[in-house]
């Protein structure tokens, strides 16, 4: 297949990048390597797949409309896998019109160059974070998620709608994936486990909110990548048994569907820390802090329809992807 991925210098677009490469995909890159974080981190990841022959770099940013529909008139892609985004809860509160450029500007363009030029799927880029004030647990795709509780939850169930309008309206069949808490080499320097070994290994206290007390459901690299290649492979299809009488928010009479990517198996805060400081060989100094303005207090992911319809489910043991991850940046970083 010829695959449009944006966020190819991304943790994740990076590392689907080179799965669909080494499978024989040919995959165009749309990434502008921006500072939200370190971009020699992001121009390394790049090198990793720049030089293979049936990858095509394009640097443009998503919010750039004649670009974006000169890429997809230029390139005509088959499928799409849109990764790009303004990542982030936290930085939400600071630049909440950087989320509005980049997730639902950008989102809009990417709809209208796969509605323009006939793709087959859209596969796109949610979050865990959508469930927001949704208690329940583990919490499920078919979940009410009208609670957001920061502009960057409110800007991924945002894209949801919009994918669903398009599918309605057009018949663009898209799957939308809400990702929990991704983690492993290659990562973003954003994240708890990037920054935490960077201060454990310099001596530095790590900042510790909501005292450890927090649940999250950690999911390794390479199943979040698994997981979207399953469901890019598998083309989303409308449900027959939809009714508006009783909707299901997961999948729709239009080719629409929503899945988790969760490992299924959430760890508390602390017990993350301690495999860290196994890996590292030091203790960390922990700066214990109340809870965050738009955080939540635990995630915990049902993937039972990812099961049902791709027969996937998330399995790397966490004491695994940690011991991975911090062997990477010991290497990457050369401490």
């Amino acid at each position: 297949m010829k695959v449009l991925i944006t966020g190819t210098a991304g943790f994740i677009g990076n590392a689907l990048a080179i799965r669909l490469l080494a499978r024989g995909d040919e995959v165009i890159g749309l990434d502008n390597v921006n500072d939200y974080y370190d971009p020699s981190l992001k121009e390394a990841r790049l090198d990793r797949i720049k030089d293979h022959p049936k990858f095509t770099e394009e640097r443009i940013s998503l919010e750039d409309r004649p670009e974006v529909e000169r890429v997809f008139a230029q390139h005509k892609p088959q499928r799409v896998v849109n990764l790009a985004a303004q990542a982030g809860v936290r930085y939400s509160l600071e630049n909440p019109q950087a989320y509005i450029d980049a997730n639902i500007v950008g989102f809009t363009n990417i709809l209208e160059g796969c509605r323009h030029h006939k793709v087959e799927h859209l596969v796109y880029a949610s979050s865990s974070s959508v469930y927001g004030a949704n208690e329940s647990m583990p919490f499920s795709v078919h979940d009410n998620v009208d609670h957001p509780v920061s502009l960057y939850a409110a800007s991924k169930k945002s894209n949801e709608l919009m994918a669903h309008t398009y599918s309605h309206l057009f018949g663009l069949p898209t799957t939308g994936l809400r990702f929990f808490t991704v983690y492993g080499p290659w990562g973003r320097p954003d994240m708890a486990l990037f920054m935490f070994t960077k201060n454990i290994i310099e001596g530095k206290p790590i900042d510790v909110f909501n005292y450890g007390k927090h649940q999250r459901d950690f999911t390794y690299i390479d199943d979040i990548v698994e997981g979207v290649i399953r469901t890019l492979d598998h083309t989303a299809e409308s449900n027959p048994d939809w009714s508006g009488t009783n909707p299901d928010s997961a999948t729709s009479k239009a080719p629409y569907r929503i899945y988790n990517i969760g490992s299924n198996n959430p760890c508390e805060l602390l017990r993350y820390i301690e495999l860290i400081e196994e890996n590292v060989g030091k203790k960390a100094e922990k700066n214990l802090l109340p809870m965050q303005p738009g955080d939540v207090l635990a995630t915990y992911a049902d993937v039972d329809a990812l099961i049902n319809d791709v027969d996937y489910k998330p399995s790397t043991p966490l004491e695994q992807g940690v011991a991975n991850f911090v062997a990477w940046y010991r290497d990457f970083y050369k401490v």
